[in-house]
């Protein structure tokens, strides 16, 4: 292996890529560390907030409060959330000089979470606005938090397993 006109061993071109890999595997364990704790929590607590929300949006009658209300509600917190979101990657960015990811995770969790989160957090609604029975939006955003909370103990587990 030649590089910049030198001519490697070929335990120089291992020892090169071995250094290469492991570069690698620092990015990756960089990019699996948890999100920080205060964002964690936003996180947790936005996703709680979440099927109560729809609910109130969804309901046939005003519940609780006016659906314009809730619809207030909803721009409100997702404001706050997306404004929270830039501020902790950003931070995360500037402090280790890579992005915080979801693809580190493993599939056969992720793909459930993207695809499971949305049903139940609408769904709940829906079931909601049919029976008139908050216990479908109360359960939902206790499964939110249960959720989020999980996907926080696995991106820190994954985190130790590659550091």
């Amino acid at each position: 292996m030649e590089t910049n006109g030198v001519r490697l061993t070929p335990e120089q071109a291992r020892a090169a890529l071995a250094d290469t890999e492991q570069v690698r595997a620092s990015a990756a364990a960089l990019s699996a560390t948890p999100w920080p704790t205060w964002f964690f929590i936003a996180l947790t607590l936005y996703i709680a907030a979440l099927p109560i929300t729809y609910g109130g949006i969804m309901a046939d009658t005003d519940w609780l409060l006016p659906r314009l209300a809730w619809v207030g509600v909803m721009l409100a917190i997702t404001a706050v959330y997306g404004a929270l979101l830039a501020v902790a990657a950003k931070g995360w960015r500037d402090r280790t000089g890579v992005a915080l990811r979801l693809d580190v995770l493993p599939k056969r969790a992720a793909v459930p979470l993207m695809a499971g989160l949305p049903v139940l957090l609408v769904g709940s609604a829906l079931a909601f606005r049919v029976t008139g029975r908050p216990v479908w939006l109360i359960a939902a955003s206790l499964i939110g938090v249960a959720v989020s909370v999980g996907f926080h103990l696995a991106f820190v587990r994954l985190h130790r397993k590659t550091t």
